[in-house]
């Protein structure tokens, strides 16, 4: 069973989100690194991008697949989390630890549509 977080919010498109304020921090969920093994590289977005929900941001490979980072919320890059150019294997071992990146939201409204962590928990169940 993958583990879910509670307290973060997550898309259907297996990311998680920590709102702080204005901002929110995003990565890819336990049960998105499971399915796709090994991490060898993430690719980040460019700080001071914009951005809208369901937008195509950056990309994650692992051995097995490439896959997209969609954003699930609106909003500017305001930060990235560069470790993972050295070491992306990270989102493996501590995905909530490892952000991909911090964005400035533009539309507050935008949370409501993500899932809380039971309703994430119930959603995976179907796949």
């Amino acid at each position: 069973m993958s583990e879910v977080v509670k307290g973060l919010l997550y898309s259907e498109d297996h990311e998680w989100v920590r709102v702080d304020g204005n901002k929110a921090s995003v990565g890819i969920t336990d049960f998105a690194q499971a399915q796709l093994g090994e991490v060898v590289y993430v690719e980040l977005p460019e700080v001071d991008d914009d951005f809208s929900k369901d937008d195509e941001v950056s990309s994650i490979e692992s051995v097995k697949a490439a896959s997209a980072i969609i954003t699930p919320l609106s909003g500017t890059i305001v930060g990235v989390n560069e470790d993972l150019e050295d070491t992306p294997e990270s989102v493996n071992g501590a995905p909530y630890e490892n952000p991909i990146f911090v964005i400035e939201l533009s539309d507050e409204s935008e949370l409501e549509g993500l899932m809380d962590a039971a309703a994430y928990e119930e959603f995976i169940k179907t796949l």
